[in-house]
């Protein structure tokens, strides 16, 4: 992992970019460091599912990059429901509102929540992510990026 980020940071001709997103394993291990360290970020985005074992998680990568002076853009909590294909029932299978209340202590903002979605694991194992098509996720994809353009981040 460590050797892919050097590659990536220091090998990729990237051109003039508006904005480059880095996904990270969640922690605070030494990508985030690095990634911090060796190039210049406008600031993370920090991603967790609404139970507390994910948050412990999340509040340590946020401290991290506070220490780091990279400042935290907002949250975005991930799986924070599971609506049934055949009822349309909604279920908060790990838990609900952890992320929200975690953004709402940090004063930053909540970018948004998306739900487990079986068209989102196929879009992305086909090779075309649901962002960019057309449906519900797209439309929650497109929402988080809105937040983001308007806070400034692009």
């Amino acid at each position: 992992l460590m050797g892919a980020l050097q590659q990536m940071l220091g090998q990729v001709e990237w051109g003039e970019l508006d904005v480059l997103l880095v996904d990270l394993p969640p922690g605070t291990g030494d990508v985030q460091l690095t990634l911090c360290t060796k190039s210049e970020l406008s600031g993370a985005i920090v991603v967790s599912t609404p139970q507390d074992v994910a948050l412990i998680d999340a509040r340590k990568a946020i401290d991290m990059f506070n220490t780091l002076k990279t400042p935290v853009l907002g949250l975005i909590e991930n799986m924070s429901l599971f609506v049934c294909p055949d009822c349309g029932s909604e279920h908060e299978i790990f838990g609900h509102g952890g992320v929200a209340a975690e953004a709402a202590k940090m004063e930053v903002p909540l970018l948004g929540s998306l739900p487990i979605d079986l068209d989102t694991r196929l879009s992305g194992d086909g090779g075309t992510p649901v962002a960019t098509g057309d449906g519900p996720m797209a439309q929650a994809y497109a929402r988080i990026a809105e937040g983001l353009i308007k806070g400034g981040m692009a």
